[in-house]
């Protein structure tokens, strides 16, 4: 393939993408005692939670000082500098967030990096938890060392897809739930994962986030890998999409996309940790993930980042019913916002075909799945078709559980 980027695109594009690889921004503003807060909220003990936080893995002073020496502006390609432009901007808001976790000036920042609540999302999301039900009684589920298991088969059929391809899955004392950070995913001791939610939870996790950060650290353009300026929004609504289309978006999930919106609505209206967890507790969540909910959002000052998966849901879905296509978007992480420019590099031939593909996509019915979700009411996307808790919709590996 041609090389059409000037040398000092080269230079400043690993300048930001080796910059965004040395510090943990979601983990570093993940409280690492969320676990035993949670323990003792569900027992009664409904104290302010006092989170704790890792000590930070990179100075964010190093990193504005660091940002300062990288002049985005010289790049010559109009396309290219436009988005490693946006990349800078973010990566100097990231340090600010990190230097101004627990403080009164981290919630300004946090508004600017993730946006609020728009008057249509939250009525979108009230009409989520006024049509869709609550799922009825306790579902079985999967402990996370055999989560953990699962997600390593998981990341072996990408391997056997290509030998060269580096995920891994790791189970951490010191973090909630599951997550992604770099080529690594985290699965958080404590956790516990439904167990007809296993393969959804795998698609969104690995399907979307590990696969868009192999494809997007073979780009030309490294960043591609690391994220992009505002991908999260598009990331987290695409990787909702590989849910659906496993037939495997429930009831219980659905709702709490919805209620993380009204919850960061009700934060940024000032709504305490208690009030937050009492609105969705009234609304009819279970205690415990009422909590973790609340949590995500109040975390280090306010953290408005869970508004995303829904918005990011509706933008994609509408962009699919409009007749866009979802492919370039499994070339790395970017922004809907962005699509233009990364579909200009395409056309010119500067960008790498995908080197893995999501594994869901191996199976037929995922794209009749998701061209009908584009034409469905977002209250009726919950699946119906997922005929027993649990059974794989494409991968057979999932029947160890």
């Amino acid at each position: 393939m041609t090389d059409f980027l000037d040398a000092r695109a080269h230079q400043v594009d690993e300048q930001l993408a080796q910059l965004s690889e040395t510090f943990r921004f979601l983990l570093d503003l993940t409280p690492v005692d969320a676990a035993d807060w949670r323990r003792r909220w569900v027992a009664g003990e409904h104290t302010t939670p006092d989170f704790g936080y890792r000590e930070l893995s990179t100075d964010p002073d190093v990193v504005l000082a660091t940002l300062e020496r990288i002049d985005v502006d010289q790049v010559e390609d109009a396309t290219v500098r436009h988005l490693l432009q946006g990349k800078h901007r973010e990566l100097r808001l990231q340090a600010e967030l990190l230097r101004a976790r627990n403080s009164a000036d981290f919630l300004p920042l946090a508004i600017e990096f993730y946006g609020s609540v728009t008057p249509e999302l939250h009525d979108i999301a009230q009409h989520i938890l006024d049509e869709v039900e609550p799922d009825s009684g306790d579902q079985e589920t999967v402990t996370a060392a055999d989560f953990h298991r699962l997600a390593l088969a998981e990341i072996d059929w990408y391997q056997q897809q290509d030998p060269e391809v580096v995920m891994r899955a790791e189970l951490r004392s010191d973090v909630n739930g599951v997550l992604v950070s770099g080529d690594a995913l985290l699965v958080g001791e404590d956790s516990a994962v439904q167990k007809r939610r296993v393969n959804a939870l795998l698609q969104h996790e690995i399907g979307t986030h590990l696969v868009t950060q192999v494809n997007g650290a073979v780009q030309p353009i490294r960043c591609l890998g690391a994220g992009l300026a505002g991908y999260d929004e598009t990331q987290e609504g695409l990787a909702v999409l590989g849910e659906i289309a496993v037939g495997e978006l429930t009831r219980t999930r659905l709702r709490q996309l919805a209620g993380r919106v009204l919850t960061v609505d009700a934060m940024l209206q000032g709504g305490s940790f208690a009030e937050c967890w009492q609105q969705l507790v009234s609304r009819g969540f279970k205690r415990g993930s009422a909590f973790t909910t609340v949590m995500r959002i109040h975390r280090s000052g306010g953290f408005p980042k869970d508004a995303c998966y829904l918005r990011g849901l509706v933008d994609l879905l509408t962009h699919v019913r409009e007749g866009g296509s979802l492919d370039l978007f499994y070339l790395g992480k970017f922004s809907l916002v962005d699509l233009p420019d990364v579909a200009e590099l395409d056309r010119r031939g500067v960008l790498e075909p995908a080197r893995i593909r999501p594994h869901y996509l191996s199976d037929p019915a995922s794209g009749r799945r998701l061209a009908e979700a584009a034409h469905t009411p977002l209250s009726q996307l919950v699946s119906a078709e997922a005929a027993e808790p649990g059974t794989p919709a494409t991968t057979p590996e999932h029947s160890l559980i």
